[in-house]
């Protein structure tokens, strides 16, 4: 079967490119795995790049202006997408600050509120970066696993946060709102009892919110600044994975009312991580951007409505988790029989490209993610591949 010839209705992003038009590019999806081989893995998305997103990059280059970052221009779009799409005000500018990207922006964040040896809890299975840099910096990582369906276990989060504050040592708690791999968008209510567990056992939140813009239609993003008892916490939040801007590197850092003073503390040359052409390209995106992005809403709302039909009919024994939020499918393959990577067999079998489930570390194993940013037909014939593995 070709797909040179994708067919593009001028309204989803995701339908206009063909296989042969993705791989002609040199990032990372593209090039880890040799041309035979469909790629359903990592984040990013087979669109083009918005307009308005495009016309500032364009502009820039024009005007050799691609020197070092300035400004708060990329807090103010934030503050005012914020506004008119979740009908939230808590991006005050004066408690911003723009960092590299969403996870260094963690990082450093947590660096102001723990030190080495501390304990930060995570919600496994989780982005597989939140082990590595936590471990990287000297914090000991407690888990506190999802529940069942993938939602915020608050018995576990009790657990958890009792421990990491265990002899009166500070501790955080790095949340994934939404969470990553499963899609799942947490409610007012579970944020509501985090911020309430985190007050009584004096943790210090910092949520991971690179896909708030991504939420899919029935579930809402709520902020979790927003909630009450969340005064003291920290968010990061990004254009990135919304936009398909990766390599486009830039995220802001948002305070609390209550950690304003934590934030002012943060040292200089963290800001000088962000990329000038990042800023400007989030900026657009943020600013100009919400109809390109309510046209891929609708594209991965098909193709999430799309990949449940298609595993129903190919791959009945994996068990799928709807998500509520992201580009991203977590998928049960347990039934399957092909062992705790299954990721590893569809790879060497059916030659299609998926995140194993085992560096998402407890709940990970027997599962993998898929990437269903792609078009109708690339997503149809990664499930027939995989199907096609099965022994």
């Amino acid at each position: 079967m070709s797909y040179d010839h994708v067919p593009d209705d001028g309204t989803n992003p995701l339908r206009r490119l063909s296989l042969a038009d993705l791989r002609r590019r040199t990032s990372a999806k593209w090039r880890a795995y040799p041309p035979d081989v469909l790629p359903l893995w990592v984040a990013e998305m087979d669109v083009m790049p918005a307009a308005p997103v495009a016309r500032a990059l364009t502009e820039a280059v024009a005007l050799g202006d691609t020197g070092y970052d300035s400004g708060t221009g990329y807090a103010q779009a934030l503050d005012a997408f914020a506004r008119k799409r979740w009908g939230w005000d808590g991006v005050a500018v004066e408690r911003t600050a723009t960092v590299a990207d969403v996870m260094r922006g963690s990082v450093e964040m947590l660096k102001l509120v723990t030190g080495a040896g501390d304990a930060v809890v995570v919600n496994p299975p989780v982005y597989p970066p939140f082990f590595g840099f936590l471990e990287h910096e000297d914090r000991r990582v407690v888990e506190a696993p999802l529940g069942p369906g993938g939602r915020l276990d608050t018995a576990a989060l009790e657990a958890a946060f009792r421990q990491a504050a265990a002899g009166g040592r500070r501790a955080a708690y790095l949340l994934c709102n939404p969470h990553n791999p499963t899609g799942t968008v947490h409610t007012r209510a579970e944020l509501a009892a985090v911020a309430e567990l985190a007050s009584a056992y004096g943790i210090r939140v910092v949520a991971d919110e690179i896909h708030a813009p991504l939420v899919l239609p029935g579930a809402e993003y709520v902020p979790y600044l927003s909630v009450p008892g969340a005064e003291d916490a920290f968010a990061l939040l990004s254009a990135s994975k919304a936009w398909n801007l990766a390599g486009l590197k830039a995220a802001v850092a948002v305070a609390g009312p209550g950690a304003a003073d934590d934030l002012a503390r943060l040292p200089e040359i963290v800001g000088h991580g962000p990329s000038h052409f990042g800023v400007l390209a989030h900026t657009a995106a943020l600013r100009d951007g919400g109809e390109w992005l309510d046209a891929v809403l609708a594209g991965l709302d098909e193709n999430r409505r799309l990949l449940g039909e298609l595993l129903e009919r190919h791959l009945p024994g994996v068990r799928y988790l709807r998500p509520e939020g992201t580009y991203l499918a977590w998928l049960d393959c347990r039934a399957l029989g092909l062992g705790d990577d299954p990721a590893a067999v569809f790879l060497e079998r059916g030659r299609v490209a998926l995140t194993g489930g085992l560096p998402f570390r407890t709940g990970g194993a027997g599962h993998v993610r898929l990437n269903f940013a792609t078009s109708p037909e690339l997503l149809t014939e990664g499930v027939r591949r995989m199907a096609a593995a099965l022994p």
